[in-house]
C-alpha cells in the first residue's frame, strides 16, 4: 500500500455521522438512532474480540512504509510481544500497525486489529487473524484499551498522540489499571518528554505522571518491562482455557 501523502488534500464530500451528531441537539429520534448504531458497533467488537486473550496494543503511524527503521522496529516488537504469549492488537491499518501485526504473525502469535473506516488512507492489513471494522473513532479507542494489559507506542502523528494520552489519562484517573506504557524511539520522543518536564515544573501535572512512561530503543528492555509490569504483576499465564461458551456468536 502506498503511504498516505500528508501534503495531499483529500476532499470528503459526504458528511459523517460524527459531524452531524457533534453539531448540537437534533430531533430525539435521530439521537436515539445514533445511540443504537453506537451500541451495535460495540456488540460487533465484543463478538470479534471477546476470546482473543490478553493483548498488548501497539500504536504508531499509518504512514511509515516498509523498510523504514520504525517499521522494522515495530515488526520486531510485534514478534517479541507474541513470544511473550500476548495477542498483538493494533488499529489494523498500514504502516506501524501492519508491521506489528506482521511481526506477530511471523512469530506464530495471534494478531488482531480494530480498523477505522475512513474515506481515505486506511483498510485492514493482510497480517490479521481477526479484525473488526469500526465506524466511530471513540468506539474503536474503547476496544483498543478494553482488552489490553500494556501499550507500546512507536513514532506517529496526531492519532498516535491521541491514543498515547488517552492511555495516560485512563491510568492517571484510575479508569484502568497501571498498565505499562512503553515509548519506543528515544530520539523521536525527546521533544515530547521535554514538554512534559516543563508541564511538571509548572505544576500542571504531577511528578508521578512521568513515571507512567518508560522510554527505550531496545526490544529486549521493552520485553523485560512487559514481563515485570504486565505478566508478573497481573499473574498472566498461558494455561489453556476450557472451550468457551458463545452467547452472542462470538468468534473463537
Amino acid at each position: 500500500m502506498t503511504p498516505f501523502d500528508p501534503t495531499e488534500k483529500t476532499l470528503v464530500t459526504l458528511r459523517s455521522d460524527e459531524q452531524t451528531f457533534l453539531e448540537g441537539p437534533r430531533p430525539r429520534g435521530l439521537e436515539f438512532g445514533f445511540a443504537l448504531r453506537v451500541f451495535w458497533e460495540f456488540i460487533r467488537g465484543f463478538r470479534v474480540l471477546h476470546f482473543v486473550g490478553p493483548c498488548i496494543t501497539i500504536f504508531g503511524s499509518a504512514r511509515i512504509p516498509e523498510g523504514h527503521p520504525s517499521y522494522e522496529l515495530a515488526r520486531r516488537v510485534g514478534a517479541m510481544v507474541a513470544g511473550l504469549g500476548f495477542t498483538v492488537m493494533t488499529g489494523g491499518g498500514p504502516g506501524i500497525m501492519r508491521a506489528a501485526n506482521r511481526g506477530a504473525k511471523e512469530a506464530g502469535g495471534l494478531s488482531v486489529g480494530c480498523n477505522i473506516q475512513l474515506p481515505f488512507e486506511q483498510s485492514h492489513n493482510a497480517y490479521l487473524d481477526r479484525w473488526v471494522d469500526i465506524r466511530y473513532f471513540f468506539v474503536r479507542k474503547v476496544l483498543l484499551f478494553k482488552y489490553s494489559y500494556g501499550f507500546i507506542v512507536l513514532p506517529g502523528g496526531v492519532g498516535t498522540l491521541d491514543e498515547l494520552f488517552e492511555a495516560l489519562t485512563l491510568i492517571q484517573t484510575g479508569k484502568i489499571e497501571n498498565f505499562p506504557v512503553i515509548l519506543m524511539g528515544s530520539e523521536f520522543w525527546a521533544p515530547l518528554l521535554k514538554q512534559l518536564e516543563a508541564m511538571k515544573e509548572a505544576r500542571l501535572i504531577h511528578p508521578d505522571d512521568l513515571k507512567l512512561l518508560y522510554v527505550t530503543d531496545s526490544v529486549e528492555e521493552a520485553r523485560s518491562r512487559l514481563e515485570q509490569h504486565a505478566v508478573e504483576k497481573f499473574k498472566l499465564s498461558r494455561v489453556r482455557r476450557p472451550r468457551p461458551v458463545k452467547l452472542f456468536a462470538e468468534k473463537t
